[in-house]
């Protein structure tokens, strides 16, 4: 299992070679695509774009962030530069001279940053973020209220799930409680603890890439739902007025994981914009 070293910070992290990597020696060539989670997720977020991305000749990079699932949990707070420091430590010691980085909701900001730091990525693909600041819109005050007023009474699964629904569509919560269960098992065994949840929400919360957009100048996709219950869509009309090179993908009726809920459809873009970039 492979593990990177950040100033003595360990990251753990997996490569998802090329479907094709045992019968096409052109996989030997990949582009590197690297996946980012949001505040407290675990690397399983990404398991609906993983799969599509090795299969469409990509090599995969997922990981955790720090305080998150297998990687260190060191005392916060956390900034998110501190983080993009991570991937870019994840990064190198994978052997990545270029990569695609594909961040949400945190793990854009930590995108955002990443780009503005180094210059090891190809494109950004930024899904229901914010570049934060005095113009950004925050969390509707009803969905903190909820992610944080957890019942007193509420035992762990219960607390995950009371917390996890403005994230998601009312239909699709409905319609999927087999799903909801197996997400909260993902939860339960690869998020970050709640005292680590705190160290990153606060770097979350002091982000502020709004004056320093314009030196972004790789391709950027902007890819939000409409129905955003957490980071209000607006955030994304904001990073494409102010990114130089970007292109908007909005999802009507859309979630904050939406890229759960949708995932065939975001990941149609997601492959078509990367296949460009």
């Amino acid at each position: 299992m492979p593990y990177a070293d950040n100033d003595g910070i360990s990251l753990y992290y997996e490569v998802e070679e090329p479907s094709d990597a045992e019968t096409n020696a052109a996989a030997a060539d990949a582009e590197y695509v690297v996946l980012v989670e949001g505040l407290g997720y675990g690397r399983w977020m990404w398991r609906w774009q993983r799969d599509r991305l090795a299969d469409e000749g990509f090599r995969v990079v997922v990981w955790d962030n720090r305080g998150t699932g297998d990687s260190d949990a060191p005392e916060g707070p956390y900034s998110v530069a501190e983080m993009a420091s991570d991937l870019e430590a994840v990064l190198d010691d994978a052997g990545a001279e270029r990569a695609h980085v594909v961040g949400a909701s945190m793990g854009g900001m930590i995108a955002q940053q990443y780009a503005l730091d180094y210059d090891r990525g190809e494109s950004l693909a930024l899904l229901c973020t914010s570049p934060g600041g005095e113009e950004s819109h925050d969390v509707p005050a009803e969905t903190q209220a909820r992610m944080f007023d957890v019942p007193e009474d509420a035992d762990e699964r219960e607390a995950i799930r009371y917390k996890m629904k403005p994230a998601m569509t009312d239909d699709f919560w409905r319609g999927n409680p087999d799903l909801i269960d197996d997400i909260v098992d993902w939860r339960l065994d690869g998020d970050a603890s709640e005292t680590a949840r705190e160290a990153q929400a606060s770097g979350v919360l002091a982000f502020d890439a709004s004056d320093s957009l314009a030196d972004i100048d790789v391709p950027v996709l902007l890819a939000h739902g409409t129905a955003d219950r957490v980071l209000p869509v607006e955030n994304s009309d904001l990073l494409h007025r102010d990114l130089p090179n970007s292109q908007l993908a909005i999802f009507e009726d859309g979630s904050h994981l939406f890229f759960i809920e949708r995932a065939e459809d975001v990941n149609d873009r997601l492959v078509a914009f990367l296949t460009d970039a």
